[in-house]
């Protein structure tokens, strides 16, 4: 783990040439906020095996993303998620917004977080780790009747750099359903484009449409047991690939660091943006946008 945090960091400080991109992170929140107005349609999968080889599963979930103003985004989540050999259930929703608090750019650029969970605890979608990190061993029988009502706050933080984009979050979570304390989790991410001056032709794989990049996340325990020790860690090479000026695809390949993870994970998400989303449906209903 020693050599993986030490090339992450040595990521960090490299210097090189500057502009904004699409993000490719699955967990690292930046400071880019949805355009206002637009709607973000995304489908995605986190599958797992766990390190007996069994039970793996696939937890798809649906995030409609629409920006509400320049500086406030709100996301609604859907998800669930089939494991090999038990069953396949509805694991609950998500409500989150997310609000940039400075309007011009900074070198740091604070956003403040706050989402709503009703989940059971079979999720394993793991947007976030928080705590020790989820059940990833007992059947759905005995997860999904333990339903969750939690409040999840982040600080993000983030700068851009050059090409670079280098983002901090740091979170935590209160679980209203159980007395468990207030739980802790981090994530990091550091990407950049492959390029940034667009090719003299049009084409999908050329380098300007690759955003590459990495993640390091995990749980910081409790209140009641604040620390890495028994707590899940990952760290994540993250790919994306911009089809067209609409659709994204991601792909990341994660690796379990401590003995609470899954041995890999593999994300993969597609995005579809709905440019004037408000506009049109205030069309539709005679109204000026």
């Amino acid at each position: 783990m020693k050599s993986i945090l030490t090339v992450f960091l040595s990521l960090l400080l490299l210097q090189v040439s500057a502009g904004a991109q699409e993000s490719p992170f699955f967990i690292t929140y930046t400071h880019h906020m949805e355009e206002p107005g637009n709607l973000d349609l995304e489908v995605s999968t986190t599958n797992g095996i766990t390190r007996s080889g069994q039970n793996a599963y696939i937890a798809p979930y649906v995030e409609l993303e629409y920006g509400v103003t320049a500086r406030w985004t709100s996301e609604l989540y859907l998800e669930g998620q089939s494991t090999s050999g038990d069953s396949s259930v509805f694991t609950g929703w998500r409500w989150e917004n997310r609000y940039k608090v400075l309007g011009r750019e900074h070198w740091i650029n604070p956003v403040l977080y706050l989402e709503y969970e009703n989940l059971n605890e079979a999720s394993r979608i793991q947007k976030e780790i928080e705590g020790g990190g989820p059940d990833l061993v007992s059947p759905n029988a005995l997860l999904t009747p333990t339903h969750d009502h939690e409040l999840e706050g982040k600080l993000i933080l983030s700068s851009d750099y050059r090409d670079w984009n280098i983002s901090e979050n740091f979170t935590l979570a209160k679980n209203f359903s159980q007395s468990e304390g207030v739980e802790f989790g981090y994530a990091f991410g550091v990407s950049r484009p492959l390029a940034t001056l667009a090719s003299a032709h049009d084409c999908r794989l050329c380098r300007e449409n690759f955003v590459l990049g990495a993640e390091l996340y995990g749980g910081l325990g409790s209140t009641l047991d604040f620390g890495v020790h028994n707590t899940a860690h990952y760290f994540a090479p993250v790919i994306s690939w911009a089809l067209s000026d609409n659709s994204t695809l991601r792909l990341s390949p994660g690796f379990g660091l401590a003995h609470e993870t899954n041995p890999v994970l593999l994300r993969f998400g597609y995005t579809y943006e709905f440019q004037g989303f408000a506009g049109r449906v205030a069309k539709l209903f005679g109204r000026r946008p």
